[in-house]
């Protein structure tokens, strides 16, 4: 009896002590809960996307486990067919998003994310990305803008030529260049089993320009067929560029054989050998890694892709990646707050490497002053949409980049090739 009593009284201390110990925040267990993410980064960017997890770690004592791998949409598949999906999903474009959430396989966001304060840190374009059917599915991440065209300042200073600000004065600085001696143009659509995804992007920058946003939007849902006038004339504009006689060095033969990397290389070149070059925020790296002594705002600068259309002034196309979530539990649900605040992404912007979408990361936190440019022109634009071929069904892309390779090498037979991508398009639409 007197054992039972000590072992109560003992008991009945631990208890209280306990509670003393909780009353003063000091937790006697600590449960850590692991949240699965899915993506495919790895190295520098795993390292950086870490670091931005580092503080909700910390505060909540939960943890993230990544999982990494460059084949995503084969391996997230295979989970969700075997019912073990990822928590947290890393997608590279708002197709899948989109599919997914029309399958009924993500969490919707609105009750995770503040309304006020996606509506007062992100612009509405983004916004209705994340939003399928009424309901927030994803935020964006690690953005790209696409509206960038590459120049040396002291190069125009030099030759007394102004940045343009529309199509008509882009033309004719062009020709002011080529009368020069130099040629106006640096164009490379060469990428490997993807080649000819860098003319996609001149395609859908320029349709965004010329026809608006509206148009753009049918295009990529297949409202309006590839043969349709909007489309033509955008694939035409490009060819402005990409094969008029003298623009590019070594004509279209050159542009199809030239790698996007090494294409951005020419105008920074001494002597130069291009005048521009067209290609997203990301460019910057390139040039930066090829010519370590250059000033990045000195040696080489962007200007924003020109004005078409006076009605779409200001239109930018990029991409993101898109964050989506799987499984609703609350160590989730906090990630995916961590990750949509500003706190998180102004750690990466200042790792380098990073364009954030939450307009309230600072831009000075940028390393320099082109990041900081390429990430308030994309923040604040006033028509965005994402890179079209991204956004397509993937037999779509497919044919698109191959009829970017078709038009250059025949560009007389541009009716044909468009048919081709629309009946490619009819049967990838029926079946989605």
């Amino acid at each position: 009896m007197r054992r039972t009593k000590l072992r109560l009284g003992i008991f009945s201390l631990f208890m209280v002590f306990a509670l003393i110990l909780a009353n003063c925040g000091v937790a006697t267990t600590t449960e850590t809960k692991q949240v699965n993410v899915l993506g495919v980064w790895g190295g520098d960017e795993l390292a950086s996307f870490q670091a931005a997890v580092a503080p909700w770690e910390a505060e909540t004592g939960n943890a993230m486990g990544f999982s990494g791998t460059r084949d995503l949409n084969a391996v997230l598949t295979s989970r969700l067919e075997a019912g073990n999906p990822p928590d947290i999903a890393i997608l590279p474009n708002p197709g899948l998003m989109h599919a997914l959430a029309r399958e009924g396989r993500l969490v919707s966001l609105d009750p995770v994310l503040d309304a006020d304060m996606m509506a007062a840190e992100y612009s509405q374009g983004w916004v209705d990305l994340g939003t399928v059917d009424g309901q927030l599915y994803a935020i964006f991440f690690k953005a790209a803008n696409k509206g960038t065209i590459w120049y040396s300042p002291k190069v125009f200073a030099e030759n007394g030529w102004s940045v343009p600000t529309t199509w008509e004065e882009m033309i004719a600085l062009s020709d002011q260049m080529k009368a020069a001696g130099l040629a106006p143009w640096s164009v490379g659509v060469e990428s490997g089993g993807a080649s000819g995804w860098p003319g996609t992007d001149w395609i859908g920058e320029i349709l965004l320009h010329e026809s608006g946003p509206e148009a753009y939007d049918q295009w990529v849902a297949h409202e309006i067929a590839w043969t349709d006038q909007a489309v033509k004339s955008a694939f035409e504009k490009f060819g402005q560029i990409a094969l008029t006689e003298g623009y590019v060095p070594g004509g279209a033969q050159a542009v199809l054989a030239t790698n996007f990397i090494d294409g951005s290389h020419l105008p920074f070149q001494t002597p130069p050998q291009a005048g521009m070059y067209y290609l997203g925020s990301f460019t910057q790296g390139f040039i930066s890694e090829q010519f370590p002594d250059q000033v990045a705002g000195e040696d080489y600068s962007f200007f924003p892709f020109p004005t078409i259309n006076p009605a779409y002034a200001g239109a930018v196309t990029g991409g993101a990646d898109v964050i989506v979530m799987l499984r609703d539990t609350p160590a989730a649900r906090s990630l995916m707050q961590h990750l949509a605040g500003a706190q998180s992404q102004q750690i990466w912007v200042e790792r380098g490497g990073f364009t954030a979408v939450n307009s309230q990361v600072s831009l000075d936190a940028y390393p320099d002053v082109l990041a900081a440019q390429a990430a308030a022109q994309l923040t604040t634009a006033s028509i965005y949409r994402f890179d079209a071929d991204d956004s397509m069904p993937a037999e779509v892309q497919a044919a698109f980049w191959k009829g970017v390779l078709d038009y250059l090498q025949n560009p007389d037979n541009l009716d044909a090739i468009l048919a081709q991508i629309e009946a490619v398009a009819n049967e990838a639409y029926a079946a989605g």
